[in-house]
């Protein structure tokens, strides 16, 4: 039995009216996830930060395996397809983590979902999200796709959508999720000018792995990471940010957002070696669409505070 906790409450269900250890290193997916039944995986779905759409990376989302299980863990632009391309299928889907509201983390929520109805989804599924993301499910699937899913039923005999779907809301510290499989902890980190952003710990019987979700340098995180067998990074290059500023035209706010709520690499190095976790993947990259970054560049900073072992992120990357 899911024991799901929330100081605010119940879980929501909407319907047609509304809201009712060590781990062995990287490999590529192909498509590994689904066939391995047993243990925990990690499947970066998307390494790149930011709303553009474009380049080699995806946007940001990630792919947790449990012993055959899928959870999802963001939800930017392209997610559904590169959850197929992992080799899982969309109506196994029962939990999604919504680190907080950013686009490049929730655009294609109602979509992943939806995508998953389409092939034959017929069970529950859980959103984990701080506050407004009931209202962002309820408004896209009590109104923007309801004339297409009232239809659907009727045609296609499938079960109502809005039925299926459930909003946690993560408005607090501690553990949002346990069951049979694992235990998911979360903090919050700093994100600015979001109140509610949040870093997560997915703690299994065989590994335990943290995503720091968008942030700044937090010793929330570093405490949350604290001897964990993976950590999952957002990081920022700034020579890569201050080349990129100089081609958009909002230069001088852009910039000072990155540097507030992103984490150098030197400070992510910070928080690896502060954790003492034993792998490190960064992800997020910011910027992540620059050919000219290398991977020695992005981990020269990473390197002088963190000795351990430590790769860039890759989509489709198996952990």
């Amino acid at each position: 039995m899911n024991h799901r906790l929330t100081r605010r409450g119940a879980l929501q269900t909407f319907g047609v009216v509304g809201a009712s250890t060590l781990l062995a290193g990287a490999t590529w997916a192909q498509p590994a996830p689904a066939a391995a039944t047993k243990g925990t995986r990690l499947v970066l779905l998307g390494t790149k930060g930011g709303p553009r759409v474009g380049g080699t990376r995806s946007n940001p989302a990630n792919l947790l395996m449990v012993d055959g299980v899928p959870y999802v863990i963001d939800c930017g632009y392209g997610v559904a397809g590169q959850v197929v391309r992992a080799g899982v299928p969309l109506n196994q889907l029962r939990d999604i983590f919504i680190t907080h509201m950013h686009s490049d983390h929730n655009l294609e929520l109602g979509e992943l979902i939806y995508s998953a109805w389409a092939t034959g989804l017929k069970t529950p599924v859980t959103v984990y999200g701080p506050p407004t993301a009931d209202a962002a499910l309820r408004a896209f699937f009590d109104q923007y796709m309801k004339t297409d899913i009232e239809i659907r039923i009727g045609d296609e005999g499938k079960p109502d959508l809005r039925k299926l779907v459930k909003a946690q809301i993560m408005d607090h510290d501690g553990v949002v999720l346990r069951n049979d499989q694992l235990t998911v902890t979360a903090v919050r980190n700093i994100h600015p000018p979001f109140e509610y952003s949040y870093a997560l710990r997915f703690d299994t019987r065989d590994r335990s792995i943290v995503l720091s979700g968008d942030t700044n340098y937090s010793e929330a995180v570093v405490k949350l990471a604290k001897g964990a067998d993976l950590l999952v990074h957002e990081a920022l290059y700034v020579p890569g940010v201050d080349a990129m500023v100089k081609r958009v035209p909002n230069a001088s706010s852009l910039r000072e957002h990155l540097l507030a709520s992103h984490t150098t690499t030197e400070d992510v190095g910070r928080v690896a070696a502060a954790a003492g976790v034993k792998k490190l993947a960064l992800s997020h990259l910011v910027p992540g669409d620059d050919p000219s970054i290398t991977d020695e560049m992005w981990l020269e900073g990473v390197r002088k505070h963190y000795k351990g072992d430590v790769v860039v992120g890759k989509d489709l990357m198996v952990l």
